[in-house]
């Protein structure tokens, strides 16, 4: 692989492989690297997670530690000659949907997808409100990640694919992500799905199949 593309999004389940996929792609580029961790540590166990990945990345790596502000964080580095590498993208969706509470219990990525929150009510205004302003700075950092000089590889988390989450949130969540998912896909010029550690190109098949559907 002698390039990567300006915008790549790299999705796939837990413990699938697709943070390491994306490292090994962003430092094949041989370019400098700014890592973008969304991560926030609210016990040990998640503590002891980020400290693996942190093992696991080159110490010669710029760490920008940013739970939520993305898109004022990619304006910042816009003219950057490197990579940008930001993992992942279903914890930023976390922070953004719990913002304000003291200690949520968020679901760990790229781990896993654990999801435990107490709800106040059955109506929660999540689906009302919350989503359609999240989804509008999704999109607002799709379109940025297209322009920016340097490149951006993103990381997420298929979180649907498992069982129907209990809660009402949980639910939401899992809808937000895959959303989210679909609009940051449909931005990228290249898009990886990561099954038991094999990467697989799937955009561009996809966007044919598509095509020749709505042909007929």
């Amino acid at each position: 692989m002698d390039t990567i593309s300006q915008f790549t999004f790299i999705t796939g389940g837990a413990r699938s492989g697709k943070s390491h996929f994306a490292e090994l792609l962003a430092a094949h580029t041989n370019r400098p690297v700014i890592y973008i961790a969304t991560a926030q540590i609210w016990d040990e166990e998640m503590a002891l997670r980020v400290k693996k990945h942190q093992q696991q990345r080159p110490s010669t790596w710029r760490l920008i530690e940013e739970p939520r502000n993305i898109l004022e964080t990619l304006l910042q580095l816009k003219d950057e000659d490197g990579v940008i590498l930001l993992d992942c993208v279903t914890l930023w969706l976390t922070n953004l949907l719990l913002a304000g509470q003291t200690h949520p219990s968020t679901p760990s990525c790229p781990d896993g997808e654990e999801f435990s929150l107490d709800l106040p009510n059955d109506n929660d205004p999540f689906n009302n409100e919350l989503e359609p302003q999240i989804l509008a700075i999704v999109k607002d950092v799709a379109q940025l990640a297209q322009e920016i000089k340097p490149q951006v590889i993103f990381v997420s988390n298929e979180v649907g694919q498992g069982i129907v989450p209990e809660l009402p949130l949980a639910r939401a969540y899992r809808d937000l992500a895959g959303r989210s998912n679909q609009i940051l896909a449909s931005s990228a010029d290249q898009v990886y799905l990561v099954v038991a550690g094999i990467p697989m190109e799937i955009k561009n098949s996809g966007e044919k199949l598509l095509a020749s559907l709505h042909k007929e």
